[in-house]
């Protein structure tokens, strides 16, 4: 993003609206005092120059108004696209790709016996997976970023590796006597399960041999 050209063209919107703002008030003004003439008034010239002065103090007033939520508009897309570029990274890194296909692949469906029987290597990759997932949670909590600028895109990879997680979280969360183990990966699977069952109500996660 050219944060110049943004700026500049944030200002030059707030001043069209100002000498927009400030020559209907200016308009308005004539217009009242023409008729007043009509009616037979004779208004006083100073107190016409206080009125113009006033249009135009209340012009410049709503103008910066204006340019302060431009302003604060150009910010929050500028923090969306950040959010955004590192949930990429996030979700995209190699090493994160490949543990999450391992357990797409490999990941026994009864954590109990999963878990006695994992090597060292594969319990790492379980827990990149996870954690990667507690990075992206942490990364989309309410208000950071938008639901609907990256639920589009990422939904499926969450609800996907989630249904292989599930059992697991919830295994090591009894054992441990932990509720909130892995709480904020819970509630981003969850926003992206309701999100499918909104915007893709007749599709279902599948997985396929040799896939991309």
């Amino acid at each position: 993003m050219n944060t110049n050209w943004s700026g500049r063209r944030t200002l030059a919107v707030a001043l069209a609206v100002t000498a927009v703002a400030f020559a209907a008030g200016l308009g308005a003004l004539f217009l009242a005092w023409g008729f007043l003439r009509l009616l037979g008034d004779t208004s006083d010239v100073w107190a016409m120059i206080e009125a113009v002065a006033t249009a135009l103090a209340t012009a410049a007033v709503f103008g910066a108004g204006v340019f302060a939520y431009l302003e604060l508009s150009e910010q929050s897309k500028g923090r969306y696209i950040t959010v955004a570029d590192r949930l990429f990274d996030e979700l995209n890194e190699p090493e994160n790709v490949r543990a999450r296909r391992w357990v797409f692949q490999h990941l026994p469906a009864d954590p109990a016996v999963g878990l006695a029987q994992m090597t060292e290597d594969e319990h790492d990759r379980l827990k990149l997976v996870l954690n990667s997932l507690d990075r992206v949670a942490f990364l989309t909590q309410a208000g950071w970023i938008p639901d609907d600028l990256i639920l589009p895109w990422m939904n499926a990879m969450v609800v996907k590796v989630w249904v292989k997680l599930q059992p697991y979280v919830d295994y090591e969360a009894a054992r441990r006597n932990e509720p909130d183990y892995y709480h904020q990966v819970r509630r981003l699977a969850a926003r992206c399960e309701a999100w499918r069952k909104t915007h893709l109500p007749d599709t279902t996660i599948t997985w396929v041999d040799h896939a991309l």
